[in-house]
């Protein structure tokens, strides 16, 4: 009798795939058979170990204890590895010459108030260089684009967004703008700093 084969990880990696080869749903079958096959080559190319998968899912644990209504970090995560990026790119394709896509990132909440031409989102900040920010919003052409709203949030110039500083209890260093009849636009803030990725 011959012995039995012991298991390899490719046929780790085709039970898995069998298993999502029945999702009903076609679109959920078609990006969890391309994530299985995309992680478990990612894992066998760089030959992952059981303290590094370990150290990984303890940085995940501890990323979604730190996430909250005001705070998401794995959106964090995301952007630092680019997805969010990739993702924003494909679902918002620009032509040529149009401003680049950006994403919101773990940092943007609702409620900022809309300020007048020149507010000031740095009220607060006693410690930062005042900074003026304006510019013009066009269109494709070079026209002014009358009344685009302009949504703006950064970290205070402790490095810290008003979502992870423990000593603010409302909004900070946000507003919207709108621009005039000749598409311009005025933010009094503070010189944006570096902030720091837990």
């Amino acid at each position: 009798m011959p012995a039995q084969r012991n298991k390899t990880e490719d046929d780790i990696t085709a039970e898995v795939l069998q298993r999502f080869a029945e999702t009903p749903d076609p679109r959920l079958r078609q990006i969890m058979l391309g994530l299985v096959k995309h992680l478990h080559t990612f894992v066998k190319e760089v030959e992952l170990t059981e303290a590094e998968w370990f150290q990984a899912i303890e940085i995940l644990t501890e990323a979604g204890r730190m996430c909250s209504d005001k705070r998401q970090e794995f959106i964090l995560f995301s952007d630092t590895l680019g997805v969010s990026m990739v993702v924003d790119l494909i679902s918002h394709r620009k032509p040529d010459g149009a401003t680049e896509s950006t994403v919101f990132g773990p940092f943007h909440r609702l409620g900022a108030p809309e300020l007048p031409a020149g507010g000031n989102i740095a009220h607060l900040d006693t410690t930062g260089t005042p900074t003026l920010v304006s510019g013009r919003v066009l269109d494709l052409e070079g026209k002014p684009i009358k009344n685009a709203l302009l949504d703006v949030w950064q970290a205070q110039s402790s490095g810290l967004y008003d979502s992870q500083d423990a000593n603010l209890d409302r909004l900070h260093m946000r507003g919207k703008f709108r621009t005039d009849a000749e598409g311009r636009y005025l933010v009094r803030t503070v010189r944006p700093v570096n902030y720091p990725i837990p």
